[in-house]
């Protein structure tokens, strides 16, 4: 786990984020404010809340709880986004927060304790909760946006019927050690 963890942890939130994008590109800011049911969560809602997360979370990450008094959580969940650019400009400066303070660590960092909302985690456990955490929502994010699109939709992954034709490209190639994302 000490030389692959980080790497490997780093490339699934560039993995996920890459699914985030490729969603939130097919997608107009309309389509991104829909709300399917009445207190149901848009994908700007949920982006929202995932900013607001991810600044808080990663901000002063080694140093401060990743709770901090400036968030203001139910604020997240009240659409403010006038524009897609605003929106993606939110979305790409949480996602910068996390990859500035995930990059920079040591294996050595990953039993240090940090605090969020005053309960210790390691350095690894803060990573998996928070990666978990944000799986769950990206997963929101393109199931939603599957939903809007319909027949439109540009799949992220092995298309429906498309899964012998993939796995015999992949049984091609020799065996090798590499990230699953290395040839998305």
């Amino acid at each position: 786990m000490k030389s692959s963890y980080l790497p490997s942890s780093i490339k699934q939130f560039e993995y996920y984020k890459s699914l985030g994008d490729k969603t939130i590109s097919q997608l107009s800011i309309e389509e991104l404010k829909k709300e399917h049911t009445q207190d149901s969560n848009s994908i700007a809602i949920i982006v929202k809340h995932m900013v607001g997360n991810m600044l808080s979370r990663w901000t002063n990450f080694l140093i401060e709880d990743g709770e901090k008094t400036w968030r203001n959580r139910d604020e997240e969940f009240i659409d403010t986004y006038k524009t897609k650019e605003d929106l993606l400009n939110s979305w790409h400066k949480g996602w910068d927060a996390l990859f500035e303070a995930i990059r920079p660590l040591s294996e050595t960092d990953l039993e240090r304790i940090i605090h969020i909302r005053n309960q210790g985690h390691t350095v690894t456990e803060a990573i998996n909760r928070q990666m978990m955490h944000y799986a769950y929502h990206v997963g929101q994010v393109v199931f939603l946006g599957k939903l809007i699109k319909g027949n439109e939709w540009q799949s992220l992954s092995i298309p429906k019927g498309q899964s012998k034709t993939y796995n015999k490209d992949k049984f091609k190639k020799d065996k090798s050690r590499t990230h699953f994302t290395e040839d998305l």
